[in-house]
C-alpha cells in the first residue's frame, strides 16, 4: 500500500454501546418497571472471573466496599465495570472494578461523544453489540418471565433502531437487534420486524447449548434462519455470546482466556460449515465479531480434508455437498481488529471474507490508533484490497449506502 495515499475511513463492524440507565424504564408498560431492568447504585460485595467466567456479588446498601451502578433485573445484578468502558485508560491502569456512569468515557452511551470519539479514530461507521443484554441477549434467555424477556428485547431494538441509531447519529451508527432466543418463530418475527424498518444485522450465539438452547445442527433454529435468509439480515456472533469464554481451568486467570478468545468462534465456524444451513439457506450470512483471522486458513484446509475423506461416516454427506471452503467463501466473515498474522495469509481466507472493527471502548480496543494500527498491518497490500476489507465489504454485507452509511 502506498503510505502517502490515504487510509479508507474506517467502518467498524465491532464497537459496543453501554446502554443509558432509562433503556427500559422509559419502554415497558409500568407493572414491569420494578422488575425489568433498571439501574442501582451500590457497593461491591465480591467479583472474580476465573475460568472464563464471571461472578459479581451485589452489597446492600450501607455495605464496605467500592460502589457502583448495577443492572437489576429480575434476581440477577451486573455492575458496569471498567472493562466494558476502557478507553482512555492506560492499559496498566484497567483492572476488573466496578464504576458509575460518571466514571466512564460519555461516548460509551451518548450518541454525540460517540461520534466524537469515532472522528478521532478516523472511523465513519459502527456496529455496537450490547452490554447488560450481553452479546446476544442471553440475559433475557436466563430469566424467569417470558413475557418481559420479550417486551425487554422488543424494547432495546426499538432504542437501538430509534436512539442509538436514530436521527442524531447522522446514518454513521448501525443497529443490531436482538431475538428472544427461546423462540424461533418469535425471534423470527423480530428479524422481520426490524427489516421492516432497515436493519440488517441480528445477534446470535456463536454456541446455543451452552446457554442450553438447541444446536444448530437441529432443526429448531430453521424459522429464525428463513427469517434471516429472506430479508438478508446477517447473523452476527460475538466472541462470548455463549456465555462462556474459553478456558483451561476453573482457576484459569483471564489472561489464558483473553489469549484464546477465538476458540469459540473457530468451533462455531465448523459447527456452522457442517450443519447443512447454508445450503438449506443459500442467502444466509454469518460474521465472528471479535474472532481475528489468523486461524481460519488451518480450519478450512482441515475442514476439507473431514469432507473429502471421512464424509461417508462423519454425519454430513447427505447434507453439506460442496467443500467447507467453499461454503466459507459464500456465507462467512471473520472479524479483526489486529492480526497482522491473519493479514499475511489473507489470500487464504478470502479478501472478500475479512472485515475491520475497533472494539471501542472495550480494553482491547485500538481506538484512538485503529487508523495506525491498520496502516501498520495493512501495509503489505494494495489500496483495493485495503478499501474493501476496511470498509468495501461491511458496506455489502450491511446494506449500507455507496458512502458507507445506514440508510
Amino acid at each position: 500500500m502506498d503510505t502517502d495515499a490515504a487510509f479508507p475511513l474506517i467502518i467498524s463492524v465491532d464497537d459496543h454501546t453501554v446502554e443509558p440507565p432509562t433503556v427500559w424504564q422509559d419502554r415497558l408498560p409500568r407493572k414491569y418497571l420494578d422488575t425489568g431492568p433498571r439501574i442501582v447504585r451500590a457497593p461491591l460485595k465480591d467479583m472474580t472471573f476465573l475460568g472464563g467466567r464471571f461472578k459479581p456479588v451485589m452489597g446492600r446498601p450501607g455495605d464496605e466496599g467500592p460502589v457502583g451502578d448495577w443492572w437489576v433485573y429480575e434476581d440477577l445484578h451486573r455492575p458496569l465495570t471498567r472493562l466494558d468502558t476502557a478507553v482512555g485508560y492506560d492499559r496498566d491502569e484497567i483492572r476488573l472494578e466496578v464504576i458509575t456512569y460518571e466514571q466512564m468515557r460519555p461516548g460509551s452511551f451518548d450518541v454525540k461523544r460517540r461520534l466524537a470519539d469515532m472522528d478521532v479514530n478516523h472511523v465513519q461507521s459502527a456496529l455496537c453489540f450490547p452490554t447488560f443484554p450481553r452479546f446476544c441477549g442471553q440475559t433475557f434467555t436466563e430469566a424467569a418471565d417470558r413475557e418481559l424477556g420479550l417486551l425487554s428485547v422488543r424494547a432495546y431494538n426499538d432504542w437501538m433502531v430509534e436512539e442509538w441509531c436514530g436521527p442524531d447519529a447522522r446514518g454513521r451508527l448501525i443497529p443490531l437487534t436482538l431475538i428472544p432466543l427461546w423462540d424461533a418463530e418469535s425471534a423470527a418475527a423480530e428479524v422481520r420486524r426490524n427489516a421492516a424498518r432497515g436493519v440488517r444485522a441480528v445477534a446470535f450465539s456463536e454456541i446455543p447449548p451452552h446457554l442450553g438452547l438447541p444446536s444448530v445442527h437441529t432443526d429448531d433454529w430453521d424459522p429464525f434462519l428463513a427469517a434471516c435468509d429472506e430479508t438478508g439480515t446477517v447473523v452476527a456472533m460475538h466472541i462470548g455470546s455463549s456465555s462462556r469464554m474459553p478456558s483451561t481451568s476453573e482457576d484459569a486467570p483471564p489472561a489464558v482466556g483473553s489469549t484464546i478468545t477465538f476458540a469459540n468462534c473457530c468451533f462455531s465456524m465448523v459447527d456452522w460449515l457442517m450443519s447443512g444451513k447454508f445450503e438449506r439457506f443459500p442467502n444466509l450470512k454469518v460474521m465472528y465479531a471479535e474472532g481475528q483471522i489468523g486461524w481460519i486458513p488451518y480450519i478450512l484446509e482441515r475442514a476439507d480434508v473431514v469432507w473429502e475423506e471421512n464424509r461417508g461416516w462423519g454425519g454430513v454427506a447427505d447434507k453439506v455437498h460442496r467443500p467447507p471452503s467453499e461454503l466459507f467463501a459464500d456465507h462467512v466473515y471473520g472479524c479483526f481488529f489486529d492480526d497482522a498474522f491473519g493479514l499475511r495469509n489473507l489470500d487464504a481466507i478470502g479478501v472478500g471474507n475479512v472485515l475491520y472493527e475497533t472494539d471501542y471502548p472495550h480494553s482491547d480496543s485500538t481506538w484512538p490508533r485503529s487508523r495506525e494500527v491498520g496502516e501498520a498491518q495493512m501495509g503489505h497490500l494494495a489500496p483495493d484490497v485495503v478499501e474493501r476489507i476496511v470498509r468495501g465489504n461491511a458496506i455489502d454485507l450491511l446494506g449500507l449506502t455507496p458512502e458507507g452509511l445506514w440508510r
